[in-house]
């Protein structure tokens, strides 16, 4: 994605980007970028034009796409929801295969994509930009915040970047607004901290997910209770799903550092995908939880999800559910 935001800020455009895919964040990021930087303002209100797939036609797309410029160079002609055009997309394909060269015709093709094995989908790979714009694994997300920070002059101390990952998932629109709410009260350089995470985002840096496993983890039975506590008086900031998958990729990562027969910090690391930092805090955990025990610790997890939905049992709150399993995993 660089590569393609490096040559659209250098202005070497393509007649074409068609992004597809599940990570519609990186689709907007191109898309945005085109959007303010090929035309001038002046140019911009009979060149640049926004069309929605659900309003419109292949057809009448190409029809617009033909035309030239007036008084610049390019016309700019973006498809939002072009995914509502998926049954007649492969209409495209003639025009893709002679596209308008003053013409940036770019495609919002979100939560889906294109058949590779079509013509359309070799005619803009030769013309133009065919984007695929995947998702996020959550042990990426930690790396991808520190690049964007690095990009925006920043750097984050590994334990706030888990902390926004442990809140916030793999969302990556939501957590670059909350990035650019400490991009906007911090000047540049400042190494970001969980205290700047507390005072500037609201994310508590002592009760979160990640300040849990941790706990879980040194068996910190009054810590572990106080955060628990926390999360059942404050439900929305700490949906029960996400507490649960949190400790499930917790203990899921415990099984499979039992099982490494090479268990060096930089393997642990490695094998774990989780930064070097953080290892000593797993290996800490070991001791504490053999493997037969981390293996019922899922168990208790998956059966405190089927709780939560509502399956085999009923009228359990979110406080009997974590209580419950807090006690199973600590005792």
């Amino acid at each position: 994605m660089q590569a393609i935001l490096k040559d659209i800020k250098n202005r070497n455009f393509k007649p074409i980007y068609f992004l597809m895919g599940e990570e519609d964040y990186f689709i907007d990021k191109i898309s945005n970028l085109i959007e303010s930087t090929v035309l001038k303002e002046e140019e911009k209100g009979f060149n640049q034009m926004v069309i929605y797939g659900k309003d419109s036609k292949i057809e009448d797309i190409v029809s617009n796409a033909k035309r030239y410029p007036m008084m610049a160079d390019y016309q700019v002609i973006i498809v939002k929801e072009a995914q509502d055009l998926s049954r007649t997309i492969e209409n495209l394909t003639p025009y893709a295969l002679q596209p308008q060269p003053t013409t940036i015709l770019v495609f919002n093709y979100k939560y889906k994509k294109l058949d590779a094995r079509k013509k359309l989908s070799k005619a803009i790979k030769k013309s133009g930009v065919l984007f695929e714009s995947k998702k996020l694994y959550d042990n990426q997300v930690a790396s991808w915040i520190n690049t964007e920070l690095k990009h925006k002059g920043y750097t984050i101390n590994p334990v706030a970047s888990e902390l926004l990952v442990s809140f916030l998932g793999n969302n990556l629109s939501k957590i670059s607004n909350e990035l650019n709410k400490l991009v906007l009260v911090l000047p540049k350089g400042t190494l970001i901290t969980p205290q700047h995470i507390e005072e500037n985002i609201g994310i508590s840096k002592d009760f979160n997910v990640f300040e849990l496993n941790k706990a879980i983890g040194k068996k910190q039975i009054k810590k572990a209770n106080q955060i628990i506590n926390y999360f059942v008086q404050n439900e929305k900031d700490n949906p029960l799903p996400v507490v649960l998958g949190q400790l499930n990729a917790y203990f899921t990562k415990l099984l499979l550092l039992h099982g490494l027969k090479d268990k060096s910090q930089n393997n642990a690391a490695s094998k774990l995908k989780v930064h070097p930092f953080f290892v000593k805090e797993y290996f800490e955990a070991l001791r504490n939880y053999p493997m037969r025990k981390v293996a019922q610790i899922i168990g208790y997890i998956h059966q405190a999800d089927m709780k939560s939905k509502g399956v085999g049992a009923s009228g359990f709150s979110q406080k009997d559910i974590l209580k419950e399993l807090l006690f199973q995993i600590l005792h």
